[in-house]
């Protein structure tokens, strides 16, 4: 006898139950992942032109090819030993009593070949940024009369970080300082430019007016004085025309002056300083080899005493700027064609001192950023000098000759005050290395200072004492 068929719903009752997987929900992170790894199409030739001329691919192609550039240049030693195994002996001390050692040349053979470094600055945002102004090179009439070059001084590369041009030689220029992207410039025409690296262009962003009621004469001095917060650019060119402006608009100066002494003829401006933290008062060198002091605003604007003592055209000027326990803002160096440099206190209007090492015209002079006494000079004959006041007045602490027979017209201390530039008249610009001793005071360097100033006065009063007392024959 069969036993009877299990009921259909039994079985069900008894079997396994039946699970089946169940696919995740997409989110839009997913799909996207899906469409980049769908293979690349082919990109039609119009497709690859509209991509090539576009700003995106202009930007990306531009800062691409600046990084490519300095890895290229680099020549790092991979296996380099940290232990000294791998050294001769004696191999790889470092001459730490030099004073002044080369350590690179800048110069490109399309900008910078025979035109003048007319003048230098560094960047206070990017203190490895040296920027140099150049003039015309008469050779090549076809390129712009004027460049800018902005240097890389990190990077062993030897083209320049940025370039820069304008249809009128560059007289002078300078970072502002309130505006890191923003490059300024002071032309022979007497127009004030201004470039930005921020867009992939090389000719200005913004140009003054050729017109009475800006320059219309060489521009030799472009400063930016104030804070962060209530800032303007200064300027002045060889006719003696004092502008301000505001950097957001150069359609028209919101200040301008004329520089006279006494109603006497216009003030040929050759140079221009304004003392330490002083916005108002500065201090103005001429063609004619007077030194001026002036003021932008007061009772009186304008010019306010001159100071006689040199024989030529002033050629560099400089205020004191190195802080410490005395305040040495009163102090300033003149140089001129007559080959002296001055030192001066704006409290009197005699120099204190003339030193009169050089045998060639003197084109600059600057004060050391971080130390009290020390100043560098440069000269016609190729010379950069660095003079210690509390050491000597009478010969240079630390002098190097450019080998090629060239004048050094330019010099820059960087803001460390352990390099310093020097730019030539055939375009170079030479990076000297400041030894740590010369280039670090002491901390009784302001105080032997004050006794060499004094020093210099007696010694100034005697000198006249024995003038006077002379008889004349």
């Amino acid at each position: 006898m069969s036993l009877p068929e299990t009921p259909p719903i039994l079985k069900r009752h008894h079997a396994l139950p039946h699970v089946a997987s169940v696919k995740p929900a997409e989110t839009e992170a997913d799909a996207q992942l899906k469409q980049e790894a769908a293979p690349p199409c082919e990109l039609s030739e119009e497709e690859k032109e509209k991509i090539v001329a576009s700003a995106e691919f202009a930007r990306f192609f531009d800062r691409a090819s600046r990084v490519v550039e300095r890895a290229l240049c680099e020549d790092s030693d991979i296996f380099l030993d940290y232990t000294g195994g791998d050294k001769e002996e004696g191999e790889g001390e470092k001459d730490t009593g030099a004073k002044l050692s080369l350590n690179r040349t800048f110069y490109d053979e399309k900008w910078s070949k025979h035109r003048t470094v007319t003048s230098m600055d560094w960047s206070t945002q990017f203190p490895e940024l040296l920027m140099a102004s150049y003039n015309q090179n008469e050779d090549a009439g076809h390129e712009p009369e004027g460049v800018v070059l902005v240097w890389n001084q990190r990077f062993k590369k030897t083209t320049p970080e940025y370039v820069f041009h304008c249809q009128s030689g560059v007289m002078s220029a300078t970072f502002a300082t309130f505006h890191p992207n923003l490059v300024i410039g002071g032309t022979y025409s007497g127009q004030i430019v201004v470039w930005d690296n921020r867009l992939n262009k090389r000719t200005p962003v913004q140009r003054s007016p050729l017109s009475a009621s800006a320059h219309t004469h060489p521009v030799y001095c472009v400063n930016v004085v104030g804070s962060q917060n209530a800032h303007n650019l200064v300027s002045v060119s060889t006719d003696g025309k004092f502008c301000t402006w505001s950097l957001d608009m150069l359609s028209q100066p919101q200040e301008s002056m004329e520089l006279q002494h006494k109603q006497a003829k216009a003030v040929a401006a050759t140079c221009m300083c304004f003392p330490y933290g002083d916005v108002n008062n500065f201090v103005v060198g001429s063609e004619e080899g007077a030194v001026y002091t002036a003021c932008r605003h007061g009772s009186k604007p304008g010019v306010l005493d001159m100071f006689e003592g040199h024989m030529s055209p002033v050629t560099g000027i400089d205020c004191h700027v190195a802080q410490g326990q005395v305040d040495f803002s009163y102090l300033f160096l003149t140089s001129s064609f007559d080959w002296t440099v001055k030192l001066w206190s704006l409290k009197e209007n005699r120099p204190l001192y003339s030193f009169e090492d050089n045998g060639d015209y003197v084109y600059d002079v600057q004060w050391s950023p971080t130390h009290p006494a020390l100043f560098g000079t440069v000269d016609g004959m190729g010379k950069l000098d660095l003079w210690n006041l509390n050491t000597d007045t009478e010969v240079p602490l630390a002098s190097v000759t450019i080998e090629e027979s060239t004048a050094l017209n330019h010099l820059r201390w960087s803001q460390s005050g352990h390099q310093i530039a020097a730019g030539d008249d055939m375009g170079k610009i030479h990076i000297y290395d400041v030894g740590e001793h010369v280039a670090t005071p002491k901390s009784d360097e302001w105080s032997k200072l004050v006794h060499t100033l004094q020093d210099l006065k007696n010694n100034k009063v005697d000198a006249e004492e024995a003038l006077i007392s002379t008889p004349i024959r």
